[in-house]
């Protein structure tokens, strides 16, 4: 039976320590736990300094993008263009500070592109009822290509007369020796978790993931939330793209490519449900530890990187297993 408005929102004001404990959530971060502690004891290299440096920064991307991703799977929505949009922005932003700009213009240049991206997305899923899978499949296509036009299909290396300062924004460590990406990453989740547990854009977002047609009919601007959504995707995409070009000191236009599916399985695997109305932005940042986590271990434990695909895709389908049997309990 669907639900109301009124118990869509209700089912957001837990208490914040039951939703974790009792949610897939806290069983994914379980399992990150022990699979680093087994990690530490079966390999040499896993629990370094430098590993686990590596670790963090590497996650920050994907979790990120996630960040964004969980808002548009909560509505019931899916962006499948984050990797493209990542990679035109981020060859926005090296494009701009080659021809000699400052890296504000650049970073305004990459902020503007991912904001038009979105909203062109959120326009057409909102207002014109086309489906989220095809407007972004689209997109996905769409800004690729921009890029390539945008750089001649070339790499750029050189980043103007504020390259350095490009370089220690993505790849420096300000405080305590924390990478910045890192900082950024802790930031934005504090921030997305702020707004969508205390604000009323938040409980608009569940309410449309819960039941679209009840958010319509209690006054819910469905539309207009549909496109904000959409455009905070796309600037999550951006903003990650401008940290990745700083840390990777040059910009291809294959960056970010098949990235959508390490961001999708990131938010499903942290508990986000594809039905809509479920997702939180400490799930996104566990998932794509849980990704990270298995993508490095393979290497130290001496598995052909070729399983990386089948270790995620296992995750993800007992993750929507362990978020089925939860919801056959709850109706019984």
């Amino acid at each position: 039976m669907a639900m109301t408005l009124d118990q869509t929102i209700g089912q957001r004001q837990r208490g914040w320590l039951a939703s974790v404990f009792s949610g897939q959530t806290f069983w994914v971060l379980v399992a990150v736990i022990l699979a680093c502690i087994f990690l530490s004891m079966a390999t040499d290299s896993f629990a370094t300094a430098k590993n686990i440096y590596n670790i963090t920064r590497n996650v920050t991307f994907v979790a990120i993008i996630a960040l964004g991703m969980t808002l548009v799977i909560i509505t019931g929505g899916i962006d499948l263009s984050v990797g493209s949009v990542l990679c035109l922005c981020s060859m926005v932003l090296a494009v701009t500070m080659h021809a000699g700009y400052s890296i504000e213009v650049g970073i305004a240049a990459s902020i503007g592109t991912a904001l038009l991206v979105g909203a062109f997305n959120g326009v057409l899923i909102a207002y014109l009822g086309f489906p989220p899978f095809v407007v972004t499949l689209g997109m996905l296509s769409i800004a690729r290509s921009l890029a390539m036009v945008a750089s001649n299909n070339t790499v750029v290396f050189q980043f103007g007369p504020d390259h350095d300062k490009l370089l220690a924004l993505g790849g420096g460590a300000w405080v305590f020796g924390i990478a910045n990406p890192v900082l950024y990453m802790v930031i934005l989740a504090l921030m997305t978790g702020f707004v969508l547990r205390w604000t009323k854009f938040g409980r608009y977002v569940f309410a449309i993931g819960g039941n679209e047609h009840a958010a319509t009919l209690t006054g819910v601007p469905v539309q207009r939330i549909k496109v904000i959504v959409y455009m905070i995707s796309a600037l999550s995409a951006g903003v990650a793209g401008i940290i990745q070009t700083g840390w990777l000191g040059a910009v291809t236009t294959n960056i970010g490519a098949g990235m959508e599916l390490q961001v999708i399985a990131a938010a499903v695997i942290g508990g986000a449900n594809l039905a809509g109305g479920v997702g939180t932005a400490f799930g996104a940042l566990v998932g794509a530890a849980l990704i990270e986590v298995i993508r490095n271990s393979l290497g130290l434990l001496g598995i052909n990187a070729f399983w990386q695909g089948s270790f995620i895709g296992g995750a993800i389908v007992l993750a929507v297993l362990f978020d089925r049997l939860r919801n056959l309990r709850q109706g019984e």
